[in-house]
């Protein structure tokens, strides 16, 4: 039942964007001629044509880049960018067939226009969809229906999962293993029974997660799927090594999954954060200008010793830098090894101040401006600590593939300070693998929101 109701889903998806783009259009016209004025130049014929153009550059570039699949599983974020830059480009190819066949009269006021209303209609859309859906299944509809083949620590890991969060809309109905012992979901036979079981339950996905003992029997789990025509997914026993978004090399045909290719490697999303920190930083230290001067004054007056605090901190590729504060604490011998808590003793009372409204951070923006840091990313430690968590802490390194940021994802989530270290490096993992220009942009919002509003600190 699942695969007709996402066909029919994906038909009302294309039939509604349709719709979105074409009125888009005549919105587009609207504003252009009637709340503005200016002259016509062209029949309306022409902007019909010119819509129904948008709305088939925008439907094939929408299908290519698998925006009519199922995302009951994918970030809004990223279904959002993929949106934008698919109008953007079908935005471009319009314009350039306006020059291409010299149609001057036509209106580019109405094709910006159109750009903006649509890329809102078509995200509202899209939003009110999801949020329909999700509680549609919450409320046990729209299930898609799953059998879980294996009962090892990922299989566990997957159920936790699908039954945590019921808006997914995932059912599993019962797991096949080498012996039975779940008492919460149904054991429907061993290995040897698989194809068996996919005849008789037909769910709509095979989740395979076989421990690795078991690895042996893959090729029969596999086949079993094949044949029934069954659509099977793997969750891996080293699952824990793999990044969210594994990058999958062919070597004449062997394919190969690189562990630590992320977003960044890339040099054109490189340059885009690089631009991004050094115009950011330029514009928030011209803002924040007068509150830095408070900031030293303060300081100084507050205790003696240096206005800047500048500590030895690793940074991308684990080369150190000198991270700069202002000082918040009074000159000590724990500088570089102490850790820093809320109720530290060190601290002087305009340095607890300027720390709980994030002040005393504001130095960091030259940080940005030499290349050492950027304006978001995994919070840089000092080498004592880096030393010491390496060889307690899964992956703790790979924080080090990027420039360490102001502020990060980890820290909008409440984990800054004194708080779990394993808790703040699976965020900080989860901003490396799933970067995004947008994905930047929420964490400095959500950063200035907390700032603006101290208790959310605590």
């Amino acid at each position: 039942m699942i695969r007709e109701n996402q066909r029919l889903l994906n038909q009302i998806n294309v039939l509604c964007d349709g719709v979105v783009i074409f009125c888009s259009m005549l919105v587009a016209y609207w504003l252009r001629f009637h709340v503005m004025t200016g002259i016509r130049g062209i029949p309306f014929t022409w902007y019909l044509w010119l819509a129904a153009a948008a709305v088939g550059l925008d439907l094939l570039g929408f299908a290519w880049a698998g925006l009519y699949a199922s995302h009951r599983a994918v970030r809004f974020h990223r279904e959002a960018a993929k949106v934008l830059s698919v109008n953007s480009m079908a935005t471009l190819v319009l314009m350039a067939g306006l020059f291409v066949f010299r149609l001057e009269h036509m209106s580019r006021w109405t094709l910006v226009f159109f750009f903006l209303i649509s890329d809102f209609a078509l995200l509202c859309r899209r939003a009110a969809l999801r949020l329909i859906l999700r509680r549609y299944r919450a409320r046990g509809y729209n299930q898609k229906h799953v059998l879980l083949v294996g009962d090892g620590r990922q299989a566990r890991r997957y159920l936790r999962k699908v039954r945590g969060d019921s808006q997914l809309g995932y059912q599993v109905d019962g797991y096949v293993a080498r012996e039975g012992g779940w008492e919460d979901v149904p054991f429907l036979g061993t290995y040897d029974r698989l194809e068996a079981v996919l005849d008789r339950r037909r769910p709509d996905e095979v989740v395979v997660a076989i421990p690795a003992a078991d690895e042996d029997r893959m090729p029969d789990i596999i086949s079993a799927c094949e044949k029934t025509g069954t659509k099977a997914s793997v969750i891996p026993f080293y699952v824990e090594y793999i990044p969210s978004n594994p990058q999958v090399d062919n070597i004449d045909g062997l394919p190969m999954i690189n562990l630590r290719r992320i977003p960044l490697d890339n040099l054109g999303n490189a340059f885009l954060k690089r631009a991004m920190d050094v115009a950011g930083a330029l514009v928030l230290i011209v803002l924040t200008s007068p509150l830095m001067l408070f900031a030293a004054v303060g300081v100084k007056l507050s205790s003696p010793g240096p206005v800047i605090f500048k500590q030895e901190r690793v940074g991308k590729d684990k080369k150190t830098f000198y991270m700069y504060k202002f000082r918040s604490m009074r000159v000590n011998a724990r500088e570089t090894t102490g850790w820093s808590t809320d109720s530290d003793s060190r601290k002087t009372r305009f340095g607890a101040l300027i720390r709980k409204c994030s002040i005393d951070e504001l130095p960091q923006f030259f940080n940005v401006l030499k290349g050492d840091m950027s304006l978001v990313g995994p919070r840089p430690e000092v080498p004592y600590y880096v030393d010491q968590f390496k060889e307690e802490i899964p992956r703790y390194m790979v924080k080090h593939q990027v420039r360490p940021g102001i502020t990060g994802w980890a820290q909008v989530n409440g984990f800054r300070g004194d708080t779990s270290i394993r808790g703040r490096i699976e965020h900080d993992l989860y901003y490396i693998e799933n970067w995004s220009l947008l994905f930047d942009v929420k964490i400095l919002l959500r950063t200035v929101f907390k700032v603006v509003n101290p208790e959310r600190l605590k």
